[in-house]
């Protein structure tokens, strides 16, 4: 239903911090006689980006702009139906993300966000999988550090083990980087909401299809220290193992009996201390008006850090894969994805990629609500490999 539209993508929140980095990165990157445009809510603050723009490419002087808002649901039905992508910065998306994903669900229109909010993914999969599966429209979350680093890297590292074969993977996560205002309010609103993400995460278990014959699951199991040189780990409670296994329940290559382990490597035993304390401290935080207030103070959505910060950021993710049982039992392979800037270079990297490659690459037929592996796999890494990220087996 997308195929014929005026434009091949529209960016949603391009006035914000993130936002603007992935209008720069796209002014930079987009191939010769790429159709798009920006879309928000006030013109004056678009046209600031689009002067920013043209100093970057001149051909960005005459890029439309689009009035879109959040609250007006009939904007955002205009501008999914204009455009074969749309890409979404606004957040948090619990808050504000649900009319736009309805709009292109409806449409037959291609989506991509940066969500880390497990009860709005899975939320917008029990309300529009089904219509987005109808019209077409591939509907993809977490489009950014949350969770293409994994999702892809789970996937180029089962790529490597024989397949057929039961598997477990365990990603190992460091970083240096700096915290988002966006960010922070968006784990501040599900940390403040536990209950509802709970009956979310039951709701879409009791409805959405197993696959056949194939265990999958998030594992578990304690590793105290990390099996890449040394150091402690800890699990980490992101939506990122959740991305992960629903691209291993979604495809055969992960084997009949696929598990997942997600960690945070630290190189001394009083940093991982002083994680565990104070994501319990913020987590207590946020239960209450007041002191949750307090903690949204600390940063407003739109701020970030400035270039020099973000060039001495980096993350590295080790990926330890292992064949469990049969013939190929103990063969293992160890793989590592890396780059920039998490939280902003990196992801708008992530996030502008993504959204061309629905636009304009050969992609295997899927529609509704699925993964960057899923909907994109092998297009998409190719992608990141050329724009500097790196994927390799150590």
């Amino acid at each position: 239903m997308a195929g014929d539209r005026g434009y091949d993508f529209v960016l949603f929140g391009a006035t914000g911090f993130t936002g603007g980095l992935t209008a720069e990165y796209l002014a930079e990157h987009a191939p010769p006689g790429a159709r798009w445009a920006l879309a928000g809510r006030s013109r004056a603050k678009l046209e600031a980006v689009r002067e920013r723009l043209a100093a970057i490419n001149a051909a960005c002087a005459d890029l439309p702009l689009l009035w879109a808002d959040a609250t007006d649901p009939g904007s955002l039905r205009e501008v999914a139906e204009s455009a074969r992508v749309v890409i979404t910065t606004v957040g948090p998306y619990l808050k504000y993300g649900e009319p736009l994903v309805a709009a292109c669900a409806r449409a037959g229109t291609d989506y991509v966000d940066l969500t880390g909010e497990p009860p709005f993914v899975d939320l917008m999969y029990l309300r529009y999988h089904d219509e987005a599966v109808r019209t077409g429209a591939r509907l993809v979350h977490a489009c950014g550090f949350d969770s293409i680093p994994y999702d892809l890297g789970v996937y180029f590292t089962v790529k490597q083990l024989p397949e057929g074969s039961p598997m477990r993977v365990e990603g190992f996560v460091r970083a240096h980087g700096d915290l988002s205002g966006g960010t922070l309010h968006s784990a501040i609103g599900v940390m403040a909401d536990m209950r509802s993400m709970g009956r979310a995460e039951k709701e879409r278990r009791r409805v959405e299809p197993r696959p056949a014959g194939r265990r999958i699951r998030v594992s578990r199991r304690p590793v105290p220290h990390t099996r890449i040189g040394g150091g402690y780990t800890l699990p980490m409670p992101t939506i990122d193992p959740l991305i992960v296994t629903r691209s291993a329940a979604a495809l055969d290559r992960y084997g009949p009996d696929f598990s997942y382990g997600h960690y945070v490597a630290v190189r001394r035993l009083a940093t991982a201390a002083g994680m565990v304390a104070g994501s319990a401290a913020t987590i207590a935080l946020a239960q209450l008006p007041q002191t949750r207030d307090l903690l949204l103070r600390f940063r407003s959505p739109g701020e970030g850090p400035g270039p020099k910060q973000r060039a001495r950021h980096w993350f590295k993710v080790t990926f330890v894969g292992e064949v469990t049982e049969g013939v190929n039992a103990g063969q293992r392979v160890v793989t590592e994805v890396s780059g920039g800037d998490p939280g902003y270079g990196e992801t708008a990297k992530m996030l502008a990629e993504s959204a061309m490659c629905l636009a304009y690459d050969d992609l295997p037929e899927t529609a509704g609500q699925v993964t960057t592996a899923v909907a994109m796999g092998d297009a998409l890494t190719d992608r990141l490999v050329k724009a500097g990220i790196s994927f390799r087996v150590l």
